[in-house]
């Protein structure tokens, strides 16, 4: 029986395992546009001049690290931001420019020497998807697209940009410790 439960309605945990889930991962990738952001891009002529960037997540990442667990980045955009922002909060790698993120996954793997099943990925739409069917435990923010949210193991009750990285490293902790959420 999962300890975890909440008063927001939108948070939705379908699998009964995710306990056991949340113990293997060693690895995180996840999306940018969506997750780690509102989904919003800032143009002008020149091109993309900004992104907005939750700053608990980049704390998030500081304290998975210090557990085991380390941090991708990946999104289908060729953003100078997101590098900016990869090497602000010190992930591991980011992968810009993949159109097809599954192929990534095996490279991933032999690089990282993990396996799927030691692998969450956080995503918000359909180009997430496939890439979500082949890891352990796949993980979205409570504004993704109805195909993610019915898909996930776990939607968090955050929407992209609001934090929602640092709701799941946070879950992960409690997991870890053994902590019971009663929110």
């Amino acid at each position: 029986m999962n300890n975890f439960h909440t008063k927001n309605k939108n948070l939705k945990i379908k699998s009964k395992s995710i306990t056991v889930k949340c113990k293997r991962i060693k690895l995180i990738i996840t999306d940018v546009d969506g997750v780690l952001t509102d989904g919003g891009m800032y143009y002008s002529s020149r091109g993309e001049i900004m992104k907005k960037f939750n700053t608990k997540d980049g704390m998030a990442v500081e304290i998975l690290k210090k557990i085991g667990i380390k941090t991708i980045l990946m999104t289908k955009e060729n953003s100078k931001i997101v590098i900016k922002r990869a090497e602000k909060i010190k992930v591991e790698k980011v992968y810009t420019g993949i159109l097809n993120k599954e192929q990534k996954l095996e490279e991933i793997c032999k690089k990282f020497n993990v396996k799927k099943q030691e692998i969450a990925y956080m995503g918000d739409d359909i180009n997430d998807l496939n890439i979500m069917k082949q890891v352990e435990l796949s993980v979205c923010p409570s504004d993704a697209e109805k195909e993610i949210i019915e898909m996930s193991d776990y939607v968090c009750t955050k929407e992209g940009g609001q934090g929602v990285f640092r709701e799941f490293a946070n879950l992960i902790l409690k997991i870890r410790s053994g902590i019971k959420n009663k929110s």
